[in-house]
Order: C-alpha cells, then sequence, then structure tokens
C-alpha cells in the first residue's frame, strides 16, 4: 500500500483524486473546522488534524509501517489569486505559507510531493515567483527531480474550465511527464441534466434523480456510483431585484444583458468582474467554479443560482460525497477545491511511473 499526507487538504479534492489512483491518505492537516469535518466524514481511515500548520511537528503525523509515499497539498492562495489585485504580490503573508509544506517535505522526506495552486503563481514577477518556490524544493537534499506545469481541469474529464498550477518532485531520481490530455470535454448538460429541478433558495436534502442511470451521460453515470439520491440540493435565496435580473441574462452571457433600470444600484456598471450574473452555457464545460454563491453565477435553464450538488459534480466530486458546515462553507469548500479527477489524472502518472522505476 502506497500513503500519502494531505496537508492544507480543505475539503480533500487532492486526496479523493490520489485515492482513486489507489493511494490510502493516512492524515490530513487543515486549519479550517467545516472543512476538516467535511474530509473526515468522506476519506474513512484517515486522520484529521485540525490546526495551523506551522504549530504542527511533521514527524508526529508519521505511523509505523506506513512510508509516506507522497504528501500532496494546496497552500494558501489568495494572494496568488488573478482575481485578487489589491494583495497579489509577496507582500501577503499567506504567500509563504508553501515554506511550511518544504518544512514538511524535509523533515517526511516522501518518495512524492505534489503542490498545487492558482496558476497567477506563474506571473508574478515576471515568473521569479515560480522559480523562487521551485527553487526552494530543490534545495533539499536529493530532491533533484522538480517539474511544474498548468493543467485544464476540461482536458481531464471535469466538466469545467478551471486552470491549476501543479510542481511536482521526487527523490526516486524520475523525470516526471505530466499526464496525457483526454478528448471530448464534457459540458453542464452532460454533468447535471439528471440532478432535480430547484426554486431559488431551496433546501433540499434528499431528491429523486430525474433521469433514470440508463438514460444519464457517462460522466453523470460515473458520478451517480454507489448513490440511490441526489444529496444536498442547496441554493442560496437571492432576492427578488437578483431573480428578476436572471431573467434577462441569456446562456454564455453575464451582466451585460441586464437592462440599465436593474441596475441602478451600482454606482459604476461597467467596473463588473465578467463573471458576475453569468449563466452557464449548456453545451460546454462551466465557467470556474469558485466562489459561485458572490459570483452569482446561474443554472442555464433556470432562474437561479446553482445548486450545492451541481457545483460539486461540475467539480468532479461524486454524489456520495457529503459536505459539513453551514451552507456558505460549504460553497467555499467546494470552490476551493481541486478537481478529483483532475487530481487522479496526475496521481495516477505518479503511481505509473513509479511502478515502471521499480521494475528496471
Amino acid at each position: 500500500m502506497r500513503y500519502g499526507i494531505d496537508i492544507f487538504s480543505g475539503a480533500g479534492g487532492l486526496s479523493l483524486g490520489a485515492e482513486m489512483a489507489g493511494i490510502k491518505i493516512s492524515t490530513a492537516v487543515e486549519i479550517n473546522k467545516s472543512a476538516a469535518q467535511t474530509f473526515l466524514r468522506n476519506h474513512k481511515g484517515a486522520e484529521v488534524v485540525q490546526g495551523d500548520i506551522q504549530k504542527i511537528n511533521p514527524k508526529t503525523l508519521i505511523k509505523d509501517e506506513q512510508p509516506v509515499f507522497v504528501i500532496m497539498g494546496g497552500p494558501p492562495c489568495q494572494g496568488f489569486s488573478m482575481s485578487n489585485t489589491r494583495t497579489r504580490n509577496m507582500d501577503n503573508q499567506k504567500n509563504f505559507l508553501f515554506l511550511e509544506f518544504v518544512r514538511f517535505v524535509q523533515e517526511i522526506r516522501p518518495a512524492w510531493f505534489v503542490l498545487e495552486n492558482v496558476w497567477g503563481i506563474t506571473n508574478i514577477n515576471d515568473g521569479k515567483t515560480r522559480t523562487m518556490i521551485e527553487d526552494h524544493f530543490r534545495a533539499i537534499e536529493g530532491y533533484n527531480n522538480i517539474s511544474s506545469s498548468i493543467l485544464w481541469a476540461s482536458d481531464y474529464g471535469v466538466p469545467q474550465k478551471r486552470n491549476r498550477f501543479f510542481l511536482v518532485g521526487n527523490r526516486l531520481g524520475i523525470d516526471f511527464k505530466f499526464p496525457e490530455k483526454h478528448t471530448s470535454p464534457i459540458t453542464v448538460k452532460e454533468a447535471i441534466a439528471d440532478l432535480p429541478s430547484l426554486q431559488n433558495g431551496e433546501m433540499l436534502d434528499e431528491a429523486a434523480y430525474t433521469q433514470t442511470i440508463e438514460d444519464v451521460s457517462e460522466y453523470a453515470r460515473l458520478m451517480r456510483k454507489g448513490s440511490d439520491k441526489a444529496r444536498q440540493n442547496y441554493v442560496s435565496r437571492n432576492n427578488d431585484l437578483v431573480i428578476e435580473r436572471y431573467k434577462y441574462i441569456g446562456q454564455g452571457q453575464n451582466w451585460r444583458a441586464i437592462p440599465d433600470f436593474l441596475m441602478q444600484n451600482y454606482a459604476d456598471k461597467g467596473r463588473c468582474h465578467s463573471g458576475i450574473y453569468k449563466r452557464l452555457r449548456e453545451d460546454q464545460p462551466s465557467v470556474v467554479i469558485s466562489n459561485y454563491r458572490k459570483s452569482m453565477l446561474i443554472h442555464p435553464w433556470e432562474d437561479r443560482g446553482i445548486s450545492v450538488r451541481e457545483a460539486a459534480r461540475l467539480q468532479s466530486f461524486p454524489d456520495t460525497f457529503i459536505f459539513e458546515g453551514s451552507l456558505m462553507h460549504i460553497q467555499q469548500q467546494i470552490g476551493n477545491a481541486v478537481p478529483p479527477l483532475l487530481a487522479k489524472a496526475v496521481f495516477q502518472q505518479i503511481v505509473k511511473q513509479t511502478k515502471e522505476h521499480e521494475q528496471r
């Protein structure tokens, strides 16, 4: 058995992808209580340490007879995000939490490590920040083989146009090659067409699927494996004015389609972000599922926001995955997560190349 430790784990998207690739998660570290509870509920057998990673001794996480195959994690990325122009620089102290990741690799010395982050990390300071982070890992004795790349989730079976930065290293002397892209992107309709019709503000714990398993897409069939009902069909309640605005927005359109008389509370409508009031297109992968409550992403054919289960589907979380916490906390967990199917592709490649190395 190959064992992994997930730090800055969140709800556990990276871990779920690793488990799909045959890696057993022994321990996770997460500071947020709701996310830690979600991880504990969905990753059976894993120990979850809820707390500040800066106060944790890495060696206390090592279990007897369980050598650590991989350490994975996504350090907080607010400062690196392209959507955060106010603190997007190296003065943001959260940007240096990657040094805790370096510390864990130094002290535990796993065979592999996988660091994931927003793609904006690659162009801060004309790429010097990316180089600086990579150099910190190269400075660890034995970890000379380091590769990095930006991967698009839609290239690996995720119905979402989401790009993420991956930094992969090992002490086995393996020249890691990132996984080949898949073909034929998954559309929003393929991802969510069988989920229940909902109203603004509706909070259905359980509901029947609207299509039989024989009639759904291959992707929906995969998401429904082991599930008999659609759970956590929770929709944020928007006020009547917001819902009235939704009625003017067609698929693929955003706030620009809203008549001026419905936007009078905006001092300068021209300063709205292009992702605000975006109605998803059913015939394409989704736009990025990040803070989808705040940006008010709109369901493709109903005048409401997208539900928790729909957002989870668009992130490639299976329907058996249940989130803990308040609605706002659940929405944040989903938006912050690494799409499990994207993570699976990376970890499958790691396992494959390790096996090839061991057979030489």
